[in-house]
């Protein structure tokens, strides 16, 4: 897709060294200077601030301006560049390319909407990566759709992208787990086994528990906690990809931690780190203060392996292998980024929870004293989640009190059944993911304009709806005469060209929400030209019917677009 920002800001860059090679302007370095949208209407669709240039180029706003339009090349998009004081340079988009883009976007396809920003370079988006103790929560649910739109966007913006889910089956939480569902099985079995407070309460362990008697019966009295983990983890993991599918998400690899102590890179990555100067042994940190150290000696803590993070930037010390020769998560967590970095990925996307931040920091310092550069490792931190409803007695919103299945869990499977996998989808996304979120789920599902999910998709039924009725009529657009078009349906083309520069920031800075938000706005554009556009009316001429039916099939190709980014159903019928 042809970014006309871009484009324009080339020709003024060339412009801008043809007026100095011919002695019109001093030589300097031309900064860039981005072309945007004007702030005020009629200004044309994009501006070129020359006041930027003039203490570089010792003259005035209006005189650079002027002399960058008199050498700017020709532009088959610009329809009237012009200056405007107090140094702008203004630009239209050309009636006739608004009308060629219809044509051009049903030729392409999707592929029209994709840019060359990643051409060439590999992402990796790591995301969910909650250990397979139990299902999808609804924290984990924001966590899935903000990890799977950046992965759209990327790939949108040319990189191939691996989907990655990275996991620990070997904690102490696998090992509750596994002799819950033990003790559950026991129960099962007619014994009297009562589970303890602190094991998992769910009662997809009873539903998991009843389904291995009935395949293994009494022979399970003699299997260990280990069994009961392999078990539970298989289940869970089906039950996480089946609710993770439900929300049209799948990941390309599974990372398990435990690999990385089974290939000893953890050992390898400790002993870098040592050699580059990194790691110390101690009872405790390089800083402590006598206070500290008076503590640690009355507790008689005994020597431990500590990384010296806080050289990076860190309020102190971290503690990688604790006394006793079990290392702490920070250890693994330093030896996968690691391992990331060592594929080659150009990017790396982490989507954590805000409570990762600290230790986020602390990968980073880890990478840095292996000796590599972080830079390709990007986070999107994401702050809590909760599903609600008003409560009329209270005048306030509620928590939503969800099955009792899954124990202390909220899930993405109740989430589902309440609203709708669309619904989960773009209420997840369309708010920053520096925001909380209380996800109404009375407001999500109502069909009325005052929902964003229906009034976008609803851009898209009403298109379905048009070609329909023109098909039962004998009506097509082959052949359109897209001059017929008016200034309405041009309007809508001009702001569904901004996509590529939507899809470009959210890339550059990790903000998918702004697909979402895009979105809505391009509906708003949409229904009331729908409203005043018509096709199939009995006194709209039957070439001009033609034209406008061309103008909206490109539009539901548009919409259509939108709703894969944001991986949601494009419906034909609401």
């Amino acid at each position: 897709m042809e970014q006309l920002n871009k484009t324009l800001e080339a020709a003024i860059e060339s412009a801008l060294r043809t007026a100095q090679h011919d002695g019109d302007l001093p030589q300097f370095e031309i900064p860039r200077i981005p072309v945007s949208p004007p702030k005020r209407a009629g200004q044309g669709d994009w501006a070129y601030p020359a006041m930027g240039l003039a203490r570089l180029a010792r003259k005035s706003p209006l005189d650079i301006a002027r002399l960058i339009v008199d050498r700017l090349p020709m532009l088959d998009f610009a329809g009237k560049t012009e200056v405007a004081p107090p140094g702008f340079i203004n630009c239209t988009i050309a009636d006739d390319y608004l009308r060629k883009q219809i044509d051009a976007i049903l030729a392409a396809g999707q592929s029209f909407f994709r840019l060359d920003i990643g051409a060439g370079k590999r992402a990796q988006v790591e995301f969910v990566s909650a250990n397979p103790s139990g299902p999808i929560t609804i924290g984990h649910s924001r966590n899935a759709v903000v990890g799977d739109a950046m992965a759209r966007l990327l790939e949108a913006a040319g990189y191939a992208v691996q989907r990655e889910y990275y996991y620990n089956n070997a904690g102490n939480q696998m090992i509750i787990l596994g002799k819950s569902l033990q003790l559950r099985t026991l129960q099962e079995l007619g014994e009297d086994a009562p589970l303890p407070a602190d094991h998992y309460q769910g009662e997809y362990l009873v539903d998991i528990a009843r389904d291995l008697v009935a395949e293994r019966g009494e022979s399970l009295r003699g299997e260990n906690w280990r069994f009961f983990k392999d078990a539970a983890e298989q289940v869970m993991f089906r039950w996480i990809k089946r609710s993770l599918a439900a929300i049209n998400i799948q990941h390309d690899a599974f990372f398990n931690e435990t690999s990385l102590f089974e290939s000893e890179q953890i050992w390898s990555v400790l002993d870098a780190m040592r050699e580059n100067g990194h790691v110390y042994q101690a009872a405790h940190w390089e800083g402590a203060d006598a206070d500290e150290i008076a503590d640690v000696r009355a507790k008689g803590y005994e020597p431990a392996v500590w990384f010296r993070s806080s050289s990076f930037g860190d309020e102190k010390d971290r503690v990688m292998v604790k006394s006793d020769g079990v290392p702490t998560y920070t250890l693994p967590d330093i030896a996968y980024h690691a391992d990331k970095l060592r594929r080659g990925f150009d990017i790396a996307v982490n989507v954590l929870g805000t409570d990762h931040f600290s230790q986020a920091a602390v990968v980073e310092y880890g990478i840095r004293a292996l000796g590599m550069e972080p830079a390709p490792i990007e986070v999107i931190f994401l702050q809590m989640v909760r599903a609600v409803r008003w409560n009329e007695g209270l005048g306030e919103f509620e928590a939503v009190k969800q099955s009792k299945r899954a124990g202390e869990f909220d899930t993405l499977d109740d989430l589902v059944a309440m609203t709708s996998a669309d619904a989960v989808r773009y209420h997840m996304l369309a708010r920053s993911p520096n925001s909380q979120l209380d996800f109404d789920v009375d407001q999500v599902v109502k069909q009325s304009n005052e929902n964003p999910v229906y009034y976008i998709q609803n851009a898209y039924v009403r298109c379905a709806g048009i070609f329909r009725e023109a098909a039962e009529r004998g009506i097509c657009d082959t052949d359109a005469d897209l001059s017929l078009l008016g200034e309405s349906e041009l309007r809508f083309v001009r702001k569904a060209l901004e996509i590529g520069n939507v899809i470009e920031q959210a890339v550059r800075h990790y903000e998918p929400q702004k697909i979402a938000f895009f979105a809505q706005e391009l509906a708003g554009v949409f229904h009331p030209i729908y409203d005043e556009v018509r096709v199939l009316h009995s006194e709209v001429p039957a070439e001009t019917a033609k034209a406008r039916l061309r103008f909206y099939r490109a539009a539901k190709a548009i919409f259509r677009y939108l709703l894969d980014l944001m991986g949601m159903s494009a419906p034909e019928r609401m």
